[in-house]
């Protein structure tokens, strides 16, 4: 790996940059974002609403501008399997006059009136741009609420310039931490917990199916289709399986040093990472009975999907793709499913991954693959015409620049409507790549 060429980018630092040396630049993804600025992240606000926005029966009071409540997961592909109230968003609606005089007392009335026409367990209140910069007192606000009503109100420090998405995240899960309460000496649940699924068209339901026929039970669901009961009694979980490490890491951590709650970190996008995950959860149980079934489940999963994967990768083999997505643990997983499918990564970036992200999509990668931290619109232009890529897989924000390019586009997003992990999954993922890629529209081009 050490004499691995991977292409050298300006030296910038928008960009993470691997010569043949090994020697990085800056991480664009670990600095803060700022108003205005030329990128294609998202606030500190929008990554805590990611997190704790599909607990299916939470209220969420956003403190600040009309225009922050807009960002909900009804535009999204959370599925519920009970409560839809996540799909509803409040607001204190700030104006000009609250900006002046202080909006506390805007917030107090909004938490009365949510409490009297609804009567929740829980009400998350978010802190935006606006209350970051007045210095509304949301913590003993919503401590003095608590007292009022006897029921939790949690505030979700999140003012949208006070860091990037990955602050977000962090403030989710202190806010999830919050709920879930302090270690009690209460008897451990034979259990595990399912961290870092949001379940997009019912991908949680799927991967819960698949641990169900293996003998290991779902105590908690963090967050996707999670509710507040399920939460206040994860602590006393023997596991932490953590799909998503960007978004839920930390709080797989911190729930190790407070409730002794050891975790895994998997992913169950495409064959090989599927396979793999299967087997890690049964081998960190410890129990052979279970080893076994999971063998057996696998070999019986892929026999399924194998004929399917085989017609597509025919019709897919030699194609070029170029990632960017959100996460680093995603690219990793997509770079691995290309290759499944015959395909050559020729770029791929994120928004917010990690050093130890890059390291191993380096390790992953081919002689002249790009790497991009953090990139613009104009960046990622640029290498994807450089690298002659037939498709880009990104989220909503890339699908106009690959149309605009005539490249094929897959939206590996949160809007996305149909579940793309585990082995429904693959063939799934498979289907809409050759779709995409083998389209007649791109000879009229």
């Amino acid at each position: 790996m050490e004499n691995k060429k991977v292409e050298v980018l300006e030296e910038r630092e928008d960009f993470v940059c691997y010569n043949k040396k090994g020697k990085s630049g800056v991480f664009k993804c670990d600095t803060e974002s700022v108003s205005g600025a030329v990128s294609q992240r998202a606030c500190v606000y929008c990554g805590a609403r990611v997190v704790l926005n599909p607990i299916t029966d939470a209220y969420h009071l956003v403190h600040g501008p009309i225009g922050c409540s807009s960002y909900t997961w009804d535009i999204r592909g959370s599925l519920s399997s009970d409560k839809e109230i996540y799909r509803n968003s409040y607001s204190t609606d700030l104006k000009e006059k609250d900006i002046i005089f202080g909006g506390e007392k805007k917030l107090t009335k909004a938490i009365d009136e949510i409490v009297l026409k609804h009567h929740p367990k829980v009400i998350f209140v978010y802190s935006t741009c606006i209350v970051g910069v007045i210095g509304d007192d949301t913590d003993a606000i919503c401590k003095a609420a608590e007292n009022r009503h006897n029921i939790r109100v949690i505030p979700v420090k999140s003012p949208g310039f006070a860091g990037n998405k990955s602050t977000g995240y962090k403030a989710a899960c202190n806010a999830i931490l919050n709920l879930i309460g302090e270690k009690t000496d209460e008897q451990k649940i034979h259990a595990a917990n399912y961290l870092g699924d949001f379940n997009l068209a019912g991908e949680s339901w799927i991967i819960q199916s698949y641990l169900k026929k293996l003998g290991i039970n779902v105590l908690a669901k963090i967050t996707g289709d999670g509710n507040i009961d399920e939460l206040v009694k994860a602590k006393r979980a023997t596991l932490n399986i953590v799909q998503c490490a960007g978004s839920m890491g930390y709080l797989a951590e911190r729930m190790e040093e407070i409730y002794g709650i050891p975790n895994v970190k998997i992913s169950f996008y495409g064959l090989e990472d599927t396979r793999n995950s299967l087997l890690k959860i049964a081998d960190i149980l410890g129990n052979e009975d279970i080893r076994e079934k999971t063998l057996k489940f696998i070999e019986e999963e892929e026999s399924k999907v194998k004929k399917d994967l085989e017609y597509y990768r025919n019709r897919l083999q030699g194609k070029s793709a170029a990632i960017y997505v959100g996460g680093g643990f995603k690219a990793i997983s997509l770079i691995k499913q290309f290759r499944e499918l015959g395909m050559e990564t020729v770029m791929v970036g994120t928004q917010t991954g990690k050093k130890g992200d890059y390291d191993t999509i380096r390790s992953l990668a081919k002689e002249g693959t790009v790497i991009l931290d953090d990139a613009n619109p104009a960046e990622l232009e640029k290498f994807i015409l450089e690298k002659g890529a037939d498709i880009l897989v990104g989220g909503v924000k890339e699908r106009p620049l690959a149309y605009k390019l005539g490249v094929a586009f897959c939206d590996h997003n949160h809007e996305r409507k149909h579940a793309l992990c585990g082995y429904v999954g693959a063939v799934n993922f498979a289907k809409e790549i050759d779709l995409t890629v083998n389209s007649p529209v791109w000879s009229y081009l």
